[in-house]
């Protein structure tokens, strides 16, 4: 039984099946009498404030904002090694995944536009330009072998770069105060961050310790503060001492199995709780749930590939070596999940609770679809890739 289990935590697939458990977890709950406490339990307050700091939140917003922060710190380190030495080292190759992010929002943000325009739910424009990287990832993750290293850091690259475009469409469009000054606190140890990279500092809390206060500061700017995750995995150093360890392959060790069997798990667990109830079937026939359907399911593939084609055949990008347009499709299949951010700006775009609840469940059926179709797909494509 030690060996079963030791030999299921070191698969690849492991954390995409366990957020997968979480998240079926997480609706029988929601739909049980224990939803009400539990929903209680994710808006209980915790933390601490005084005249000078204020931090006392609810669990909810610890978990989205607080140890998600985690998990983007750990993508930002993959990203930058990538960018370093791997996938993304070139600059066309780097270019890539940012045209796709512009696709994969541009054309659902224009479908959504076409369902709506002229409706009281026109405001709702950016809510299928948003890819849950946290899920997309874990899903691909339990096809391990099957899929080729460069589409899993493709679709690592084009969520991070979407999840920050839809940080600024939040930023500019949704936000009804940003507080600038935070911001010019946070870059300003993001920039002194980079200085101490430059001059060759190696310890790692001299960058984590400085990242908690980015942290805090980009979040009481109004912005989402997980930016904060992919700022500190940047100014951290590739390179350590000569014959020591590598300052950004030490914390990539050390946070890669609590963001993977704890954070994620946690992440899924408090954010698929949504309740089922009556009309919101019917709701996907409205201008809302087919403009966020329509968007997610069918405009983030086709805005994916329909750019990065573009770009490719402009020369300003280049596909990664041996990959094939009918997998980036498939990618952009799953940049179709959007859960979390999607349900996001959902309730910054409405305030009327049926709207809200109508949209969330339009993206919970999206984001299914094209997380189910992507899944089949690159699993019948990728056989070639397994070994051993």
């Amino acid at each position: 039984m030690r060996k079963q289990i030791k030999q299921f935590f070191e698969a690849d697939s492991a954390s995409g099946i366990t957020l997968l458990v979480f998240l079926v977890i997480s609706l029988i709950i929601a739909n049980s009498p224990l939803g009400p406490g539990f929903e209680s339990l994710l808006g209980q307050q915790i933390g601490f404030e005084t005249p000078q700091v204020h931090l006392k939140y609810p669990v909810l917003l610890w978990i989205n904002d607080g140890l998600m922060a985690l998990f983007f710190l750990m993508v930002g380190i993959e990203i930058k090694q990538e960018l370093a030495h791997g996938q993304l080292s070139s600059a066309k190759k780097a270019s890539l995944p940012i045209f796709a992010a512009l696709g994969g929002m541009l054309v659902p943000a224009g479908l959504y536009a076409l369902f709506n325009t002229g409706t009281e739910t026109a405001h709702g424009w950016g809510i299928p330009m948003a890819t849950d990287i946290a899920f997309a990832i874990g899903i691909l993750s339990i096809l391990g072998k099957r899929v080729p290293i460069a589409l899993k850091v493709l679709l690592t690259a084009l969520a991070i770069a979407d999840d920050l475009g839809a940080i600024l469409v939040i930023a500019i469009f949704y936000t009804t105060e940003l507080h600038t000054t935070y911001l010019l606190y946070a870059f300003g140890i993001f920039a002194a961050m980079l200085l101490l990279n430059r001059i060759g500092v190696k310890s790692v809390w001299v960058y984590l310790i400085p990242g908690v206060f980015i942290w805090y500061f980009i979040h009481h700017s109004g912005i989402h503060a997980t930016i904060a995750g992919v700022l500190t995995a940047f100014a951290i150093p590739i390179k350590g001492k000569t014959g020591g360890p590598s300052p950004i392959q030490t914390v990539e060790h050390a946070i890669a199995t609590p963001v993977n069997f704890i954070i994620m798990p946690l992440f899924a667990l408090a954010n698929t709780n949504i309740r089922f109830e009556s009309g919101m079937v019917e709701g996907l026939a409205s201008p809302l749930g087919m403009g966020i359907i329509a968007g997610l399911f069918i405009g983030k593939p086709i805005g994916i590939t329909l750019l990065s084609w573009i770009s490719v055949k402009l020369g300003l990008s280049e596909l990664p070596k041996g990959t094939k347009w009918f997998q980036v499709l498939a990618i952009g299949l799953m940049g179709g999940i959007g859960f979390t951010m999607s349900i996001f700006i959902a309730l910054l775009s409405f305030d009327d609770v049926y709207h809200q609840t109508e949209a969330k469940f339009a993206i919970l059926v999206a984001s299914a679809l094209s997380g189910t179709i992507g899944y089949v797909v690159l699993r019948s494509i990728g056989k070639k890739y397994v070994t051993g």
